[in-house]
């Protein structure tokens, strides 16, 4: 049976153990537990009572298709809440074949104590100095490990944005290429990595071994069905494979729900020149990939090459929230641009949703004109020098910035910022922004699916019936694919396929000897969901917390002229009980 690990950061030292009473739990199911049960929900969450745990899904290591998200757990220094933050990479399978459920880095060093690395394998761990990785952005340290450790090596770093502990900062995850293009992005979990002044955890697992099957006959004859059901769907197998998760850009700007010039209007016009159908075009014409799986055993490959005119690799991982935030709520037009800002955030280590917000906040207070991409790559890159001003106050989010230059038009959620879908005119993700656990996070229950892609059913995104009911079955359906380790995209497969949730069901049957039916699969999410609310009760948010801000229920959103229009009341129907 798979081990915990526990690093204590602050005396270097380290331990195994049994899973215990954590036995049977995974991914983000077992990092909201340990995070109810270990971290006081009233620390700050820079103190040394607060814990980062990577976990493995109750699928890692298997054979199974997009299986390979790794699921890390704090109490968010951005929100104040319990956060899961989840990424693809090699780390989350590398840790299976080490043969650990979760890592857990505990405690917290001195102030003045220097930063390290850490180092994983079969034989232990390792703290090494990181005195020549810090102030690197996480590209160059990315770099330096596969020098030092080989090509094989699997990264969790963090880049100068964490180490300054801004909560703007993300944890950037290696790929099957040694590029930290894969990001934990959301709730400045970088910043709980830099408070415990660790820059990057290293995984060797050379000797390491692939889990072994309860039933090995019934898991690979459910594993091929799962591959099947991925292939046949026309967004898993042709959408996302072809376009990436640009492919939305024109989707969601036709709906009206493109969220332009700071949330103002839900239509873009420029939106033709930052499509997934341009970007596919120019990766096309300039020799990059146009399609590639973040992790191995990835059927989807919505992830891509894409390279400048030389034809020199810039970015991979260039995401429909990343092209949103930077293209259309701040304007920019030159798709080149944007991915530059898009490696330059994960180089920095920062959540390409917030920082992206954070420019649009910036130009709306006067900071830089909008629409200006060089402008807008100078003030990011600013958050690489730690004695900036201006780069901290970036750095540290939209909230944060708007306060600094006065900006009243603030869209986030309990501090974090809005996704790439408006609200208004998307309603029933706007019940998520709402209502998660998480702060503003279309993943937590995407509810795009119904309201615009029409996939798992067909909810009118302009009106309120049915936007609740929706929003909460998808959000205890997303805590279940955390917990599993599956990557969130299969969900489209699955929402319309008759036999996909048996068919994971068996999966997980079959790796664990156990009886795991489709009563457990939703089971799994609620139970999640009531870890994650209890801390969040426990740290003191009240349902006067779950609304959106005020300004989206006076202004009216072009094209539709709607407004935001759930109460608070109606909102709590949204979570579990």
């Amino acid at each position: 049976m798979p081990k915990i690990l526990r690093i204590n950061t602050k005396e270097r030292t380290f331990r195994y153990e049994e899973p215990g009473k954590y036995a049977g739990l995974g991914g983000r199911n077992l990092t909201s537990r340990m995070v109810l049960d270990e971290v006081p929900a009233d620390t700050h969450a820079l103190s040394a009572d607060n814990k980062i745990v990577a976990a493995i899904g109750l699928l890692s290591g298997t054979a199974a298709a997009n299986s390979g998200r790794i699921s890390l757990g704090a109490k968010s220094p951005l929100t104040g809440t319990i956060k899961e933050s989840n990424s693809g990479g090699t780390f989350c399978q590398k840790l299976a074949r080490l043969d650990i459920l979760a890592m857990v880095l505990e405690d917290k060093p001195e102030a003045d104590a220097p930063f390290c690395n850490i180092i994983i394998t079969k034989d232990g761990v390792q703290f090494v100095d990181a005195a020549d990785m810090v102030g690197k952005g996480t590209y160059e340290s990315m770099d330096m490990i596969a020098g030092q450790y080989g090509k094989k090596a699997s990264g969790m770093i963090i880049g100068p944005a964490g180490e300054a502990c801004l909560t703007g900062a993300s944890i950037q995850f290696s790929d099957p290429w040694g590029r930290t293009a894969r990001a934990a992005g959301r709730g400045g979990l970088g910043a709980v990595m830099g408070s415990k002044k660790v820059k990057a955890v290293v995984l060797d697992d050379t000797g390491g071994e692939r889990f072994t099957y309860a039933d090995p006959e019934k898991f690979k004859a459910a594993s091929k069905r799962w591959a099947e059901i991925l292939r046949a769907h026309p967004v898993t197998g042709q959408g996302l494979p072809g376009f990436g998760t640009a492919i939305l850009v024109n989707i969601i700007n036709e709906a009206g729900a493109f969220p332009t010039k700071n949330f103002r209007e839900g239509r873009c016009d420029h939106v033709a020149g930052i499509s997934g159908e341009t970007i596919a075009e120019f990766i096309s014409k300039r020799g990059g990939k146009t399609k590639e799986g973040c992790h191995a055993g990835c059927l989807i490959q919505c992830s891509q090459n894409y390279v400048d005119e030389k034809g020199e690799y810039l970015t991979s991982g260039f995401e429909y929230e990343t092209v949103w935030a930077f293209g259309g709520n701040a304007l920019i037009k030159d798709i080149d641009q944007i991915a530059k800002l898009d490696r330059l955030c994960d180089d920095l280590g920062v959540d390409t949703i917030e920082i992206g917000n954070t420019v649009a906040i910036a130009m709306d207070g006067g900071v830089i004109p909008w629409g200006d991409g060089e402008a807008a790559y100078e003030l990011v890159n600013r958050i690489r020098d730690k004695k900036d001003h201006l780069g901290k106050i970036i750095g540290n989010g939209v909230g944060f910035t708007a306060q600094a230059f006065g900006v009243t038009r603030v869209p986030t959620v309990k501090n974090q910022s809005m996704p790439a879908y408006d609200p208004r005119a998307a309603k029933g993700v706007g019940v998520t922004y709402a209502t998660t656990t998480q702060g503003a996070d279309h993943t937590a229950g995407y509810a795009i699916c119904q309201n615009m892609l029409k996939v798992g059913g067909d909810v009118n995104p302009l009106g309120k019936e049915g936007q609740v009911e929706t929003s909460k079955a998808l959000q205890i359906a997303t805590a279940t694919v955390d917990s599993l380790g599956l990557c969130l995209f299969v969900a489209f497969a699955v929402l319309d396929t008759a036999d996909a949730v048996q068919c994971i069901c068996d999966m997980v049957s079959a790796r664990h000897g156990i009886e795991f039916t489709p009563d457990d699969f939703g089971a799994l999410g609620i139970a999640t969901l009531k870890d994650e609310i209890s801390f969040n009760t426990a740290a003191g948010f009240t349902a006067a917390d779950d609304q959106l801000p005020a300004f989206m229920m006076k202004e009216k959103l072009k094209p539709h002229g709607v407004v935001w229009d759930f109460s608070v009341e109606e909102l709590q129907a949204a979570k579990v009980q």
